[in-house]
């Protein structure tokens, strides 16, 4: 009785962390409209990593505080922080220059890259249905693509970083789900924001050198919500869940971002959900669940071919 209830609380808490990245996604496409890209994900990571360590350091609200050996220090910055790094570049600019609910579309492909990755395509049903579901998949990403396609906008770009950023975040989640064998997740959350923050912070700078910056009260309390509930509280769940489950079945809570994220972008920032983004949605949700269900064991299907 103790698993099943182990799954709810997980199921729960990756529900609450697509809500409050939804909030973010779209907190975050705003301030990318203002603020140089490079530079908002370096001060949003830094300050959200240090806050995240300062209470693993200093209180036992998130468990005990492990200090960490060279060896995985070295990790850190080489496989959690720098993809961290690479993903938030792509992810941030995706958002200046296009949709925030199409970006999160291409997040919500994240599921399918992660089902290539953990199996290579076999003779056999179980291989068939991962990779079949995949079609639908791409046709929804193809139907993102075309309206830019068509008009050979700039937001062409956009797409193909958002697209881009949802192999990134794949990437990511597998870095952090091998690091999770020798360290807490919530200190992987809290050190990989950091060193990401870190990692970026050169080139935040020269941003800011070349283009100017400031900042007014309604930048700064939403730059405060995307690193407290963007940042310090979604992750330490995210990371949580990756160490209990498969990083696909994590990956895919991840169908729902879009929706979060089209909601609060609508609301706030006055984005229209279109019908293009509606039929990608029915696509790739359908490739993805298609992918991840049991149909063999439902229908007694065999798994060989």
């Amino acid at each position: 009785m103790s698993q099943p209830k182990n799954n709810t609380v997980i199921a729960g808490s990756l529900l609450f962390t697509i809500f409050l990245w939804g909030g973010n996604n779209a907190g975050t496409k705003w301030l990318v409209m203002s603020w140089p890209p490079v530079f908002t994900g370096s001060i949003r990571f830094l300050c959200a990593g240090i806050l995240l360590l300062a209470v693993l350091r200093f209180t036992k609200l998130l468990g005990a505080f492990q200090p960490l050996t060279p060896e995985l220090r070295r990790q850190l910055w080489l496989r959690g922080g720098l993809s961290l790094a690479v993903y938030i570049v792509v992810f941030n600019w995706a958002l200046r220059l296009t949709s925030a609910s199409h970006v999160a579309l291409y997040l919500g492909a994240a599921p399918v890259w992660a089902l290539l990755w953990e199996e290579k395509p076999r003779r056999t049903w179980a291989s068939a249905r991962r990779y079949g579901p995949a079609l639908l998949t791409l046709a929804g990403i193809a139907v993102l693509f075309w309206p830019a396609l068509r008009t050979m906008k700039l937001s062409l770009l956009g797409e193909c970083l958002g697209l881009a950023s949802s192999v990134l975040w794949t990437t990511f989640s597998q870095q952090v789900r091998a690091l999770s064998a020798q360290l807490a997740e919530t200190e992987i959350a809290a050190h990989t924001m950091w060193m990401a923050g870190v990692w970026l912070l050169p080139v935040g700078l020269i941003e800011v050198a070349l283009r100017g910056f400031a900042v007014n009260g309604a930048q700064a309390g939403v730059l405060a919500f995307c690193i407290v509930f963007g940042g310090v509280v979604p992750y330490a769940l995210w990371n949580s869940a990756l160490r209990h489950w498969r990083t696909s079945r994590v990956l895919l809570f991840g169908n729902l971002i879009p929706l979060s994220t089209g909601l609060w972008a609508h609301h706030f920032l006055k984005e229209p959900l279109t019908h293009t983004f509606w039929m990608a949605m029915i696509l790739i949700v359908a490739g993805v669940v298609l992918g991840q269900a049991g149909w063999a064991k439902i229908f007694g299907l065999p798994e060989s071919m």
